[in-house]
């Protein structure tokens, strides 16, 4: 383990192996304390957000505490796509059921994926094994998941008639199975860790929807943006509507923080985010306070140094960073408070550990003490040793601030 000493800099032995937890190591010498006679250790520490907080019960789990601001010993740690293809016992789940629809719409898989890195890594949330897009055929939009290719939309949207063929979702109606996935996870973790929810963004998902799949230049709902705006507003409203309602009722179901993916939204000029993207996240969030005011409701983007600072308009709880925001300024950025999440580059599970060691130890120096989620700055990468996605959380879980 690792703590800060009142320069805020982290001292780790060389030779440390994270999974010996029953230390810590004093600010001043490298003398082992026990936990019995360890003592607190105050640290002035420039931009410190955390203040502790005596109603919050020590059952909440460590991210919803560290999103509160709450004290805590150590930054919690998830990691995008932790349940996915580079995991040994997904591939096999997949030899069995090849279709990713039928993986990610069928309750018992879906809870045994969600699980799988639960019960290998313990991480500090679980996230429902699910896709953007599962909405969509709840929306009147036919879609598929095809291996090697990825979305497909068979009818790609272009015209105010085809918008108003799109439904508003409901989701109870539409996908039972998520709501029943969430309330096992949660049954399943017990609080141990917080069971995470996730919804796609209004233009993220009409990206799609419009593309008719994953594009290199976007250039078709830009067309429809700049030539035919109200279409396009009028389409970005529907998904707005419904994905706030698909918050509500992952919430209801056991959901206790919700990650919003606006990863496309980043292929807008920041003027073009403020009138296609920015309102209508702030809808959602709105609408989904008044009803779960204590939701943490988290906002990632990727690539969005560009929009940093308009992400945090949003009024969401958490902005998660991709590697391309240098932490600190990130953190600088969005003010103290805002928790972040994130932010090491995917690809660094593909080196030695020692480097993944360092790289976790650059991030959460620069994160700073609290509202801080250690995480990738995108979904973990086809191919990545699990080994050494073993020795990140074996790392993480080892800090100690």
């Amino acid at each position: 383990m690792f703590c800060l000493n009142s320069t805020f800099s982290f001292i780790i032995p060389s030779t440390f192996t994270p999974r010996t937890s029953s230390f810590v190591f004093s600010s001043n010498s490298r003398t082992p304390i026990t936990p019995k006679s360890r003592t607190p250790i105050f640290c002035t520490l420039p931009g410190t957000v955390a203040e502790p907080n005596a109603a919050t019960t020590a059952a909440e789990p460590l991210l919803l505490n560290a999103v509160r601001g709450v004290d805590v010993e150590r930054p919690p740690v998830w990691l995008m796509r932790q349940a996915g293809r580079y995991m040994k016992s997904y591939q096999t789940i997949c030899e069995k059921y090849p279709s990713f629809r039928e993986r990610s719409e069928n309750v018992d898989l879906v809870v045994e994926i969600s699980m799988q890195p639960w019960k290998v890594f313990k991480p500090d949330g679980v996230i429902l094994f699910s896709d953007i897009l599962t909405p969509l055929s709840g929306m009147n939009i036919p879609f598929d998941i095809v291996k090697g290719k990825g979305p497909v939309i068979f009818d790609p949207v272009h015209s105010a008639a085809q918008v108003d063929q799109v439904r508003e979702f409901i989701p109870e109606d539409s996908v039972p199975y998520v709501g029943e996935a969430l309330s096992i996870l949660r049954k399943e973790v017990d609080n141990k860790a917080a069971v995470l929810g996730f919804v796609g963004a209004p233009f993220t998902l009409a990206s799609y929807v419009v593309e008719g799949g994953t594009s290199k230049h976007f250039s078709k709902i830009k067309r429809l943006a700049f030539s035919e705006s109200k279409i396009l507003h009028s389409l970005l409203q529907k998904f707005t509507t419904s994905m706030a309602r698909y918050i509500q009722y992952q919430a209801d179901n056991g959901a206790q923080a919700v990650q919003i993916f606006d990863s496309w939204a980043t292929e807008l000029s920041p003027v073009d985010f403020e009138e296609f993207s920015l309102p209508y996240l702030k809808q959602i969030v709105d609408i989904v306070k008044k009803t779960h005011p204590k939701l943490p409701l988290i906002l990632y983007a990727s690539g969005s140094g560009g929009l940093l600072d308009r992400l945090s308009l949003t009024g969401v709880d958490v902005v998660s960073l991709d590697w391309t925001v240098d932490m600190a300024d990130g953190r600088r950025r969005l003010g103290p408070d805002i928790a972040i999440q994130g932010n090491v580059d995917p690809c660094v599970l593909f080196g030695p550990k020692d480097f993944i060691t360092d790289r976790i130890n650059d991030t959460v120096r620069k994160a700073g003490r609290g509202k801080h989620i250690l995480n990738l700055g995108h979904g973990i990468r086809v191919g990545t040793p699990e080994e050494n996605v073993a020795h990140f959380f074996e790392v993480a879980k080892g800090i100690r601030y």
